[in-house]
């Protein structure tokens, strides 16, 4: 037990032989305040405020984003018929390039056919044919457009058909072939062969923006051209 003595107890305790011990200043220092490891300093720092919200607060499920608008379907349209030569003589025309034609092709109803490398590609096409000389060959421009029914095309072909009457269907381009045959093979599967729309011959070949990208196909397409013009040909002799 620590008592506390003054200076005249602990000098009559001296002469009587007790030995007095009393702690150093140091000593008592490390006694009364001991050395806190630095590995366990960390423990004494308090908790930020923040770091005890995010432990409290339960985890949430990530909110799902709310669904955006469905996009509407694109559908087909085909546009009326427009007379690609209608300035050609008809006396002129070469005998055995039928009584019409009718070119469906993925375009724009009010643009140029003829316009830019696919439209002079186009024309060059037709008249390696000898079709600029014959007043009655017509093209359908197809456009997609959303919103519309699934075969808004057969209508308008129907209808188209009915007023030229024509010797043969020449569809140009993958698009012309979906919208007007309804078939979805690729269309090197098409091409090459004869079609049928409502009775009337038709032959799937490349579009001319094909042609450009692929220069190779050319020699393909000026086959279908000769199928085409071939089975004008029979369509309009006499039977």
């Amino acid at each position: 037990m620590n008592m506390p003595l003054d200076a005249r107890q602990r000098a009559m305790l001296q002469e009587m032989g007790v030995r007095l011990w009393w702690p150093t200043q140091s000593a008592a220092a490390v006694d009364l305040q001991p050395t806190i490891p630095k590995s366990n300093r960390l423990l004494e720092r308090p908790t930020p405020p923040a770091l005890v919200q995010a432990v409290a607060r339960p985890q949430q499920a990530p909110i799902a984003a709310a669904p955006g608008p469905t996009a509407a379907p694109l559908g087909w349209v085909l546009h009326p018929p427009r007379a690609l030569y209608p300035e050609a003589d008809p006396q002129q025309t070469p005998q055995p390039l039928g009584s019409a034609w009718l070119i469906v092709a993925e375009g724009t109803e009010d643009g140029d056919p003829f316009a830019g490398d696919p439209g002079r590609l186009l024309g060059n096409m037709l008249q390696a044919l000898q079709l600029h000389r014959h007043p009655r060959v017509f093209l359908c421009a197809l456009s997609a457009q959303a919103g519309t029914d699934t075969h808004p095309a057969d209508a308008a072909l129907a209808q188209a058909m009915a007023s030229i009457q024509p010797s043969v269907l020449l569809l140009m381009g993958r698009a012309a072939a979906r919208a007007v045959l309804q078939r979805s093979e690729p269309l090197g599967q098409l091409r090459g062969q004869t079609h049928r729309v409502t009775d009337v011959p038709a032959v799937v070949t490349y579009d001319a923006p094909y042609l450009l990208r692929a220069p190779h196909a050319k020699p393909a397409a000026w086959a279908d051209l000769c199928l085409a013009r071939a089975l004008a040909c029979s369509t309009s002799a006499p039977s």
